[in-house]
């Protein structure tokens, strides 16, 4: 009797599609569409995430450190991902024909959790460390002078050292951000669309997307850094309405990229 050794064939997590350099457009009007769609769900998506945004900043200048606000707010793009799993859930269940509550929409942690969680704790070790650096930086370009909120950028700003710190800590923001960006492109709205996918898999399907369309995934990295960032100089307000666009957008992004 003969034995069949053949080794059966593992099924593919994902395969990615090629899409034309200036979707990203496409990907914000329809996620304009599903803000929209479920306003009062988004808006209370954005105001929390303000309303943190307020609280966080304020217990740094407590602390005495009002130095790590700038990069604790430019860490905000490594954390927002996983922050918007409520986001696209919302989308998925309006693509599916339903009309979501605020409960169903923070049920979009739980299909996941595991996997969710253990992103979330990625993301954060990349947040952490991003932090340390940028705080040994601001040690090493300005010593351990202790600054007033209302007197650091004045005080930067008459540094001979601000230039090299911003070339250096702009150089290490873009290597970590665009890491960060690859690994989460995809990766979260699928593991919320797709329960039985682990962050492993997700992560790899998410990097196979950003190279398969780079030009695309450059435009859209572009897009995500003008409005966050334009949304957190009104000190944060810009993020009722930024955050939940972008969440938005990010589903259908998937739903373009990954063949289900």
């Amino acid at each position: 009797m003969s034995i069949d050794i053949t080794p059966t064939p593992l099924p593919m997590p994902g395969r990615v599609r090629r899409v034309a350099t200036d979707r990203p457009w496409t990907w914000l009007t329809l996620g304009w569409r599903d803000m929209m769609a479920a306003r009062p769900i988004s808006l209370a998506y954005g105001a929390a995430l303000t309303v943190f945004g307020w609280v966080f900043a304020l217990l740094l200048f407590e602390v005495g450190t009002p130095w790590a606000i700038l990069p604790a707010t430019a860490g905000f793009f490594i954390l927002a991902p996983i922050l918007a799993a409520g986001l696209y859930e919302t989308s998925r269940r309006l693509e599916a024909g339903e009309a979501p509550t605020l409960a169903e929409a923070a049920g979009g942690f739980r299909r996941n959790g595991v996997q969710l969680a253990m992103m979330g704790a990625l993301l954060l070790v990349i947040h952490l460390f991003w932090t340390r650096i940028a705080g040994l930086l601001f040690i090493l370009f300005f010593g351990g002078t202790s600054y007033t909120l209302a007197g650091l950028p004045m005080a930067m700003l008459r540094s001979d050292h601000l230039l090299p710190f911003l070339v250096v800590g702009t150089g290490f923001g873009f290597v970590l951000a665009s890491v960060t960006f690859a690994t989460c492109a995809v990766s979260i709205p699928m593991l919320v669309d797709r329960p039985e996918m682990t962050f492993l898999e997700a992560i790899t399907v998410s990097v196979s997307a950003v190279m398969e369309n780079w030009r695309a995934m450059a435009l859209w990295a572009g897009l995500i850094v003008v409005f966050t960032g334009l949304a957190l100089v009104p000190f944060f307000l810009g993020l009722v309405v930024a955050l939940p666009l972008i969440g938005h957008a990010t589903w259908h992004a998937y739903r373009d990229l990954v063949v289900r």
